[in-house]
């Protein structure tokens, strides 16, 4: 059985009306990616508009026209297979407008193609300081992209035609520039095309007969293959966020680093949102899991479109998950500003699919670009050619991560005036702890079993900590915070003067898990009713055992902290009002799963909240989801009012 092929991705890139288009679609139709009949079609209605050379052009314009209309679009028209590869396409636009786009694109590249207009005047447009041309391939590289491969297109326009004079001219100017870049020209194969006849894609051509080299599709078999990071965690920027009817939530991006696959639990940086992966899914084949490189959409449980961004990442939630940067240090090389930059610059940083306005907090250092030697301390500005360490702010949430650790995350482009000013790699983030972030009931429902059972043993069996602190820490499937902080809110109800195990619970799978909640409505595993201290927090009497001591001693540090920030901001006062909401919201939802179970006739706000939470034509599911509510709801509303006790047998039922 022969090796399976390996998959990469190809951003098509170069100046507006190079023939990027044109080039891709007929690529894809040679080889066999687009029916026969369908091109037809297109050459007629190119015909009719006077527009003849549009017709393989249109392949990719028409579907895109279709995707912004939201019709369903074939995605396996962007894919097609080499000898070697299965590629996926990605067409960059070439116009200045939508220069952020094209970011968003080549940032999930493995190799650039970078299309050439070969004709009088067009070239020249391209390449000169005001063209995208230069642009893009100093983007491509600064992206993280190190292989490429140039067209020189429109070879059948030259003057004379398939001039062999041109393209060695062509060669000449663009080698010189990407040299300055930092790509290395003798790598990269030059290879001379008519994107429109179709000389020297597929087969070579005897109008080129002067050229010796590969034509396009073995120039692409000529790749290397991309070396896949898929033992790091999880990093997927999300490039898109679709609601599809009868699926849900379906975030697409490119895996970074790491793997993704159905059943794991995933936290969306920097908000913090935490939710299962129903599905993964590429070019419409579901997948077991997807490897770094793998271009997918994945089917979230209960996140709604409006929850997720392009430019949030999707991480493991056990595995080092993304998180947003309070400040990050980057080294900053300056290319193309025609003034001086000083602190409080402010212009827009394109990293990975993130595009966010950034503050240059601090000129730290300016440094030798070569050697890295330090300069001047804290200058006062900075020039183009200058190099230096500068700490900025997002002025909005955003992921960042280290180049050293994650290179896709770690690198960005700086663009003001329509422009890139500069490119630069992140040395250090300061990152924050995202506070109260939403975590989905698919998600909580992996640990909320165990959570309860452990309360279940504290109260039924008084069992010690030191018992638990022997086991090993993968045992445990945890809950999230603020169900835990629900039952330690109700635990100390006024009405309920138990002995705290549901606390002690709380603060021994904190312990393990490290959260770090400041903000209302958590208790951080303090009992705001402990009549010694006439209603206002104690430090918890549990005490906690473990096998490093460094750790506890941090941990009692922490503890100690959270303490003192409930005591501050008097958290405890506002903690009933909270919970009384909350269950007040869940109870509305569960009234409308009801009304929609017995096919009662619901608004369209409602039916929107519906399809939002289940999946349409699927009642064995929310009928089970329903009973599950009862349960867990009623159960906390019993709770409230007359405490423990009182539901000790639904408890039972519900954790067995």
């Amino acid at each position: 059985m022969g090796k399976e092929k390996i998959h990469i991705n190809i951003v098509v890139i170069g100046h507006v009306d190079s023939g990027k288009s044109t080039t891709t679609g007929h690529l894809i139709y040679k080889l066999g990616g687009i029916d026969k009949r369908v091109i037809e079609r297109f050459e007629k209605e190119a015909a009719e508009m006077n527009k003849r050379s549009f017709k393989y052009a249109w392949v990719l314009d028409k579907l895109k026209a279709e995707r912004e209309r939201g019709i369903t679009i074939d995605i396996a028209l962007w894919k097609f297979e080499t000898t070697k590869y299965y590629c996926t396409v990605i067409d960059a636009p070439g116009h200045r407008d939508f220069i952020k786009n094209m970011i968003t694109g080549t940032s999930q590249a493995d190799c650039a193609v970078l299309i050439i207009d070969s004709t009088t005047g067009g070239f020249e447009a391209g390449i000169s300081k005001d063209g995208q041309t230069r642009e893009h391939a100093l983007l491509a590289f600064t992206l993280g992209v190190k292989q490429m491969i140039c067209c020189c297109n429109k070879m059948d326009a030259t003057t004379p035609k398939y001039s062999k004079a041109r393209y060695d001219e062509i060669i000449k100017e663009v080698s010189s520039y990407l040299k300055k870049v930092g790509y290395n020209p003798e790598k990269i194969p030059f290879v001379p095309i008519s994107g429109f006849e179709g000389d020297n894609m597929i087969e070579r051509s005897a109008n080129l007969d002067w050229y010796k080299g590969p034509t396009l599709l073995e120039a692409l078999d000529l790749l290397q293959e991309p070396k896949r990071p898929s033992d790091k965690p999880l990093r997927l920027p999300l490039q898109d966020v679709y609601k599809i009817g009868g699926i849900g939530t379906v975030p697409v991006g490119r895996v970074e680093t790491g793997i993704i696959k159905p059943g794991m639990v995933v936290t969306f940086g920097p908000s913090g949102l935490t939710t299962e992966v129903k599905s993964v899914e590429m070019h419409h084949e579901a997948l077991q899991e997807a490897l770094p490189g793998d271009n997918v959409g994945f089917n979230v449980k209960n996140v709604a479109v409006k929850d997720l961004k392009r430019g949030y990442v999707a991480s493991n939630s056990k595995d080092d998950p993304a998180k947003g940067a309070a400040n990050f240090t980057s080294q900053v090389i300056i290319m193309n500003h025609p003034g001086q930059i000083g602190n409080g610059y402010a212009p827009v940083l394109d990293c990975h699919t993130s595009h966010i306005a950034v503050k240059f907090a601090e000129l730290i250092t300016k440094i030798d670009r070569r050697s890295g030697k330090e300069l001047e301390k804290e200058p006062k500005f900075l020039k183009n050619g200058d190099a230096a360490f500068v700490k900025m702010i997002p002025t909005k949430p955003m992921v960042v991560e280290t180049f050293s650790e994650y290179p896709p995350l770690g690198r960005f482009a700086v663009r003001d005036m329509r422009q890139t000013v500069a490119v630069g790699v992140i040395k250090s983030v300061d990152k924050k702890d995202p506070s109260g972030a939403k975590v989905t009931k698919a998600a909580a429902k992996k640990g909320a079993k165990t959570f309860w059972w452990l309360c279940m043993v504290f109260r039924c069996c008084n069992l010690s900590l030191f018992v638990l602190g022997a086991w090993r820490i993968e045992q445990f499937e945890f809950c999230e915070p603020n169900s835990a902080q629900w039952a330690v809110l109700i635990w100390n109800h006024p009405n309920n003067r138990s002995s705290g195990s549901v606390l002690a619970a709380y603060n021994y799978l904190a312990f393990l898990q490290c959260w770090k909640p400041l903000s209302p409505p958590t208790g951080s595993g303090y009992n705001y009713n402990s009549p010694q201290n006439n209603g206002h927090p104690s430090k918890p009497r549990v005490s906690i055992r473990h096998t490093h001591k460094e750790e506890e001693r941090k941990e009692t540090q922490r503890m100690e902290e959270h303490f003192e920030e409930a005591i501050k901001h008097e958290w405890y006062k506002d903690d009933f009002k909270t919970i009384a909401s909350q269950i007040k919201e869940q109870e509305n939802l569960l009234r409308l799963k009801r009304r929609w179970l017995m096919d009662l006739p619901l608004s369209k706000r409602e039916q929107q909240q519906i399809e939002e939470l289940l999946p349409p034509n699927d009642k064995i599911l929310p009928e089970s989801l329903l009973r599950e509510d009862d349960v867990c709801y009623e159960n906390i509303r019993t709770f409230v009012e007359k405490g423990f006790g009182a539901c000790k047998c639904e408890m039972e039922h519900q954790v067995e």
